[in-house]
Formats: C-alpha cells, sequence, structure tokens
C-alpha cells in the first residue's frame, strides 16, 4: 500500500483562518487556537453591524432633518406628516442630504409641509 500524506485539509484549512486574523493583535494573528476564536467573534460583529449599521444612519438623517426643520420653526413629526400629506416621497436619506447641501429647497420643502400639516 502507498504511503500517504497527510495534513494538506487541514493545514490549509489553519492558513484561512490565519490569514482572516491578518493584523490582529498578540496572539491572536498568529496561534491558531487563538486566531480561531477571534476571528469568529469578528464575524459575529460584522454580521450584528451591517444590520446596526441601517439603524444608525437611520438615526444620523432623522437628527440632521430635525435640525434643519427645527431652524425653519417645524418640528420633525410635524415636517414629516406634512410632507407625507403633501404627497413628497422622499426618504430621510435625500431629506437629510439636501437639508445640508441645498438649504433653498429643504426651505420650499418645509413651507409645503406647513401648508399641509
Amino acid at each position: 500500500m502507498p504511503r500517504v500524506k497527510r495534513g494538506v485539509t487541514a493545514h490549509s484549512r489553519r492558513k484561512r483562518v490565519l490569514a482572516r486574523a491578518a493584523g490582529f493583535r498578540g496572539r491572536r494573528k498568529n496561534t491558531v487556537r487563538a486566531a480561531k476564536q477571534a476571528v469568529m467573534r469578528a464575524g459575529q460583529y460584522a454580521y450584528r453591524d451591517r444590520r446596526r449599521k441601517k439603524r444608525d444612519f437611520r438615526r444620523l438623517w432623522i437628527i440632521r432633518i430635525n435640525a434643519a426643520a427645527r431652524a425653519r420653526g417645524m418640528t420633525y413629526g410635524a415636517f414629516m406628516n406634512g410632507l407625507r400629506r403633501a404627497g413628497v416621497c422622499l426618504n430621510r436619506k435625500m431629506l437629510a442630504q439636501t437639508a445640508a447641501e441645498n438649504s433653498a429647497a429643504f426651505a420650499e420643502l418645509a413651507a409645503l409641509a406647513r401648508r399641509h400639516a
């Protein structure tokens, strides 16, 4: 029976884990057991934070819209309700960008929202 050299699969698996742990500090970058735990934890954080990022950006947009609406004498809720009643279909991302970059257009939206409030 011919001799079989083993370890190719295990070596490549460990190599893949260490490659994903590149840039980590301490033993987490070069010890397989510690690197495997660190990579798994990093994956959990990445999975969680991909969803969390959506929440965080929505909160940021709401804060920016609220600030711009209050500068024009309206609350966020009154502004959004007025836009909804006026039939304006702009999402919060676009509204926040308009508030930051084009204050004249946002002022027109605020006036429109005030008329339909």
